[in-house]
Protein backbone atom coordinates (compact mmCIF):
# COMPACT_ATOMS: atom_id res chain seq x y z
CA UNK A 1 0.00 0.00 0.00
CA UNK A 2 1.37 3.67 -0.51
CA UNK A 3 2.11 5.44 2.20
CA UNK A 4 0.56 8.92 2.14
CA UNK A 5 3.83 10.45 3.62
CA UNK A 6 5.09 12.58 1.12
CA UNK A 7 8.82 12.35 2.00
CA UNK A 8 10.40 11.29 5.34
CA UNK A 9 10.19 15.16 6.92
CA UNK A 10 6.35 16.46 7.02
CA UNK A 11 5.75 20.30 7.71
CA UNK A 12 2.87 21.24 9.98
CA UNK A 13 0.49 22.44 7.22
CA UNK A 14 0.86 18.54 5.89
CA UNK A 15 0.26 17.38 9.24
CA UNK A 16 -3.09 19.60 10.31
CA UNK A 17 -4.41 18.33 6.77
CA UNK A 18 -4.08 14.82 7.45
CA UNK A 19 -4.10 14.77 11.16
CA UNK A 20 -6.98 12.18 11.27
CA UNK A 21 -4.96 9.56 8.77
CA UNK A 22 -1.71 9.84 11.16
CA UNK A 23 -0.84 8.78 14.84
CA UNK A 24 1.52 11.71 16.24
CA UNK A 25 4.09 11.14 18.67
CA UNK A 26 6.08 13.16 21.24
CA UNK A 27 9.54 11.88 21.75
CA UNK A 28 10.76 14.95 23.85
CA UNK A 29 13.96 14.38 26.06
CA UNK A 30 16.28 16.21 27.68
CA UNK A 31 20.33 15.74 28.05
CA UNK A 32 20.42 17.82 31.02
CA UNK A 33 18.10 15.58 33.09
CA UNK A 34 14.74 17.75 32.66
CA UNK A 35 11.63 15.39 32.18
CA UNK A 36 10.38 14.82 28.76
CA UNK A 37 7.25 13.43 29.90
CA UNK A 38 6.67 16.99 32.30
CA UNK A 39 7.02 18.67 29.59
CA UNK A 40 4.62 16.61 27.46
CA UNK A 41 2.10 16.66 30.16
CA UNK A 42 2.26 20.72 30.00
CA UNK A 43 1.42 20.86 26.80
CA UNK A 44 1.48 18.78 23.78
CA UNK A 45 -0.09 18.18 19.82
CA UNK A 46 -3.74 17.07 20.33
CA UNK A 47 -3.89 12.91 20.37
CA UNK A 48 0.19 12.46 20.49
CA UNK A 49 1.45 10.04 22.44
CA UNK A 50 4.11 9.99 24.77
CA UNK A 51 7.08 8.24 23.69
CA UNK A 52 10.27 7.59 26.27
CA UNK A 53 13.33 7.60 24.43
CA UNK A 54 14.79 5.36 27.68
CA UNK A 55 12.36 3.16 28.18
CA UNK A 56 10.52 2.77 24.75
CA UNK A 57 13.37 3.27 22.36
CA UNK A 58 16.46 2.02 24.09
CA UNK A 59 17.38 -1.33 25.93
CA UNK A 60 18.40 -0.69 29.31
CA UNK A 61 22.08 0.80 29.37
CA UNK A 62 25.65 -1.14 30.11
CA UNK A 63 29.74 -0.13 29.80
CA UNK A 64 29.89 -2.66 26.31
CA UNK A 65 26.61 -1.13 24.47
CA UNK A 66 26.53 2.38 25.45
CA UNK A 67 23.80 4.88 27.30
CA UNK A 68 21.09 3.89 24.44
CA UNK A 69 21.22 0.45 23.41
CA UNK A 70 19.50 -0.76 20.75
CA UNK A 71 16.63 -2.66 22.01
CA UNK A 72 15.14 -6.30 21.01
CA UNK A 73 12.62 -6.65 18.42
CA UNK A 74 10.51 -8.51 21.00
CA UNK A 75 11.12 -5.12 23.00
CA UNK A 76 10.01 -2.21 20.51
CA UNK A 77 7.08 -4.83 19.66
CA UNK A 78 5.48 -5.17 23.38
CA UNK A 79 6.62 -1.41 24.28
CA UNK A 80 5.01 0.62 21.03
CA UNK A 81 1.89 -2.19 20.76
CA UNK A 82 1.43 -1.28 24.51
CA UNK A 83 1.81 2.76 23.57
CA UNK A 84 -1.26 2.18 21.06
CA UNK A 85 1.10 2.01 17.96
CA UNK A 86 0.39 -0.40 15.19
CA UNK A 87 2.47 -1.94 12.94
CA UNK A 88 0.11 -0.47 10.00
CA UNK A 89 -0.14 3.03 11.32
CA UNK A 90 1.86 6.34 9.80
CA UNK A 91 3.72 8.00 12.23
CA UNK A 92 4.46 11.32 12.96
CA UNK A 93 6.84 11.75 15.46
CA UNK A 94 8.00 15.24 17.19
CA UNK A 95 10.21 16.55 20.02
CA UNK A 96 11.93 20.38 20.74
CA UNK A 97 15.37 20.06 19.56
CA UNK A 98 15.04 19.63 15.56
CA UNK A 99 13.80 16.59 15.40
CA UNK A 100 17.53 14.87 17.04
CA UNK A 101 15.40 12.90 19.12
CA UNK A 102 12.06 12.13 17.17
CA UNK A 103 14.84 11.10 14.51
CA UNK A 104 15.62 7.57 16.49
CA UNK A 105 11.92 6.81 16.40
CA UNK A 106 12.35 7.66 13.06
CA UNK A 107 14.91 5.33 12.14
CA UNK A 108 13.75 2.68 13.80
CA UNK A 109 10.36 2.05 12.37
CA UNK A 110 12.18 3.66 9.04
CA UNK A 111 14.20 0.49 8.79
CA UNK A 112 11.52 -1.60 9.48
CA UNK A 113 9.59 -0.05 6.47
CA UNK A 114 7.02 1.37 8.65
CA UNK A 115 5.52 4.63 7.43
CA UNK A 116 7.54 7.00 9.81
CA UNK A 117 8.51 11.27 9.09
CA UNK A 118 9.70 13.27 11.64
CA UNK A 119 7.73 16.97 11.77
CA UNK A 120 9.83 19.64 10.32
CA UNK A 121 10.73 22.62 12.68
CA UNK A 122 9.26 20.29 15.99
CA UNK A 123 6.90 21.72 18.17
CA UNK A 124 7.58 25.27 17.48
CA UNK A 125 5.99 24.91 14.12
CA UNK A 126 2.29 23.98 15.37
CA UNK A 127 0.56 27.29 15.95
CA UNK A 128 -2.79 25.03 16.55
CA UNK A 129 -4.12 24.00 20.02
CA UNK A 130 -2.01 22.09 22.55
CA UNK A 131 -3.93 19.37 24.90
CA UNK A 132 -2.09 18.70 28.42
CA UNK A 133 -4.12 15.04 29.59
CA UNK A 134 -2.16 12.54 28.31
CA UNK A 135 -3.18 10.61 25.76
CA UNK A 136 -4.03 6.32 26.02
CA UNK A 137 -3.93 4.72 23.00
CA UNK A 138 -5.81 1.12 23.47
CA UNK A 139 -2.73 -1.53 23.36
CA UNK A 140 -2.50 -3.18 19.76
CA UNK A 141 -0.23 -6.34 19.17
CA UNK A 142 2.89 -5.59 17.03
CA UNK A 143 5.00 -8.16 15.07
CA UNK A 144 8.13 -8.77 16.28
CA UNK A 145 10.32 -8.21 13.39
CA UNK A 146 14.18 -8.69 13.70
CA UNK A 147 16.85 -5.60 12.76
CA UNK A 148 18.13 -5.52 9.16
CA UNK A 149 21.29 -6.70 9.39
CA UNK A 150 22.54 -4.60 7.18
CA UNK A 151 21.20 -0.98 8.90
CA UNK A 152 23.15 -1.66 12.28
CA UNK A 153 26.83 -2.38 12.83
CA UNK A 154 28.78 -3.12 16.31
CA UNK A 155 31.95 -1.59 17.46
CA UNK A 156 33.85 -4.60 16.14
CA UNK A 157 32.27 -3.69 12.73
CA UNK A 158 32.83 -0.05 13.00
CA UNK A 159 36.32 -1.21 13.72
CA UNK A 160 36.92 -2.48 10.31
CA UNK A 161 34.78 -0.22 8.09
CA UNK A 162 37.03 2.74 9.68
CA UNK A 163 40.14 1.00 7.63
CA UNK A 164 38.05 0.83 4.55
CA UNK A 165 38.24 2.73 1.62
CA UNK A 166 34.49 1.93 0.74
CA UNK A 167 33.61 3.10 3.49
CA UNK A 168 33.08 5.94 5.26
CA UNK A 169 32.12 6.46 9.27
CA UNK A 170 30.54 9.61 10.12
CA UNK A 171 30.36 11.52 14.11
CA UNK A 172 27.22 13.55 14.38
CA UNK A 173 28.20 15.06 17.55
CA UNK A 174 29.38 18.74 17.70
CA UNK A 175 32.86 19.46 16.61
CA UNK A 176 34.49 20.47 20.17
CA UNK A 177 32.42 17.02 21.01
CA UNK A 178 34.34 15.79 18.08
CA UNK A 179 37.74 17.09 19.06
CA UNK A 180 37.95 17.38 22.54
CA UNK A 181 34.60 15.64 24.47
CA UNK A 182 32.76 16.75 27.10
CA UNK A 183 33.83 15.46 30.37
CA UNK A 184 30.30 15.73 31.74
CA UNK A 185 29.38 13.12 28.98
CA UNK A 186 31.56 11.10 27.03
CA UNK A 187 33.41 8.72 28.13
CA UNK A 188 37.19 10.33 27.70
CA UNK A 189 38.00 12.77 24.71
CA UNK A 190 38.10 12.65 20.92
CA UNK A 191 36.48 10.28 18.55
CA UNK A 192 36.66 7.33 16.10
CA UNK A 193 40.15 7.28 14.56
CA UNK A 194 39.37 7.64 10.84
CA UNK A 195 35.61 9.11 11.57
CA UNK A 196 34.41 12.02 9.64
CA UNK A 197 32.88 14.61 11.76
CA UNK A 198 29.08 15.40 10.32
CA UNK A 199 27.62 17.48 13.39
CA UNK A 200 23.60 16.56 12.97
CA UNK A 201 22.82 20.46 13.81
CA UNK A 202 24.02 21.63 10.43
CA UNK A 203 21.59 19.53 8.75
CA UNK A 204 18.79 22.47 9.54
CA UNK A 205 18.73 26.15 8.72
CA UNK A 206 20.17 27.90 11.77
CA UNK A 207 16.81 30.95 11.22
CA UNK A 208 13.99 28.75 11.57
CA UNK A 209 15.49 25.10 12.78
CA UNK A 210 14.28 22.99 9.86
CA UNK A 211 15.92 20.78 7.77
CA UNK A 212 18.13 22.09 4.98
CA UNK A 213 16.47 21.28 1.04
CA UNK A 214 17.71 17.78 -0.82
CA UNK A 215 19.73 19.61 -2.87
CA UNK A 216 21.65 21.39 -0.13
CA UNK A 217 22.29 18.36 2.01
CA UNK A 218 23.31 16.45 -1.00
CA UNK A 219 26.22 18.77 -1.68
CA UNK A 220 26.73 18.44 2.21
CA UNK A 221 27.13 14.44 2.61
CA UNK A 222 28.66 14.44 -0.79
CA UNK A 223 31.57 16.58 0.91
CA UNK A 224 31.89 13.97 3.22
CA UNK A 225 32.09 11.15 0.55
CA UNK A 226 29.07 9.94 1.85
CA UNK A 227 27.88 9.61 -1.97
CA UNK A 228 30.28 7.52 -3.75
CA UNK A 229 30.85 5.05 -0.37
CA UNK A 230 29.68 1.30 0.06
CA UNK A 231 27.85 2.07 3.53
CA UNK A 232 27.55 5.28 5.54
CA UNK A 233 27.88 4.83 9.50
CA UNK A 234 26.79 7.09 11.67
CA UNK A 235 27.51 7.37 15.30
CA UNK A 236 26.97 10.13 17.97
CA UNK A 237 27.04 9.91 21.89
CA UNK A 238 24.88 7.12 22.27
CA UNK A 239 23.13 6.15 18.99
CA UNK A 240 20.29 8.93 19.00
CA UNK A 241 21.24 11.77 17.19
CA UNK A 242 23.23 10.35 14.62
CA UNK A 243 19.75 9.33 13.22
CA UNK A 244 19.39 12.83 12.25
CA UNK A 245 21.92 12.43 10.21
CA UNK A 246 20.68 9.12 8.69
CA UNK A 247 17.31 10.94 8.38
CA UNK A 248 19.27 14.03 6.60
CA UNK A 249 20.83 11.53 4.40
CA UNK A 250 17.86 9.75 3.14
CA UNK A 251 16.17 13.17 2.18
CA UNK A 252 19.66 13.53 -0.17
CA UNK A 253 18.79 10.33 -1.39
CA UNK A 254 21.89 8.86 0.23
CA UNK A 255 20.42 5.28 1.73
CA UNK A 256 23.29 2.85 2.36
CA UNK A 257 23.60 4.20 5.80
CA UNK A 258 23.62 2.15 9.00
CA UNK A 259 23.38 3.43 12.78
CA UNK A 260 26.65 2.05 15.63
CA UNK A 261 24.07 2.20 18.21
CA UNK A 262 26.96 2.20 20.72
CA UNK A 263 27.90 5.47 19.88
CA UNK A 264 31.16 7.27 21.56
CA UNK A 265 29.36 6.05 24.71
CA UNK A 266 30.53 2.55 24.26
CA UNK A 267 33.44 2.96 21.86
CA UNK A 268 34.84 5.30 24.44
CA UNK A 269 33.92 3.71 27.45
CA UNK A 270 36.12 0.60 26.27
CA UNK A 271 39.84 1.78 26.95
CA UNK A 272 41.13 -1.00 24.40
CA UNK A 273 39.40 0.94 21.56
CA UNK A 274 41.58 3.93 20.08
CA UNK A 275 40.67 7.44 20.42
CA UNK A 276 41.74 10.10 17.88
CA UNK A 277 41.50 14.00 19.02
CA UNK A 278 41.53 17.25 17.27
CA UNK A 279 39.66 18.36 14.05
CA UNK A 280 40.88 15.89 12.00
CA UNK A 281 39.88 12.41 11.62
CA UNK A 282 43.15 10.96 12.45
Amino acid sequence: MRSILPASVVDASWLAEHYDAVVVADVRWYMDGRSGRAAYEAGHLPGAVFVDLDHDLSAPPTKELGRHPLPSPQWVADRLGQLGLGDHDVVVAYDDAGGSIAARLWWMLHVLGQAVAVLDGGMASWHGPLETVAVHRAPVSRQARDWPVRRFVDADRVDALRLDPGAVVLDARSAVRYAEGDPAIDPRPGHIPGARNAPWSENLDPVDSRFRDAAWLRRRFETLGADEADVVVAYCGSGVTACHDLLAMDLAGITDTALFPGSWSAWGGDEDRPAATGSRPL
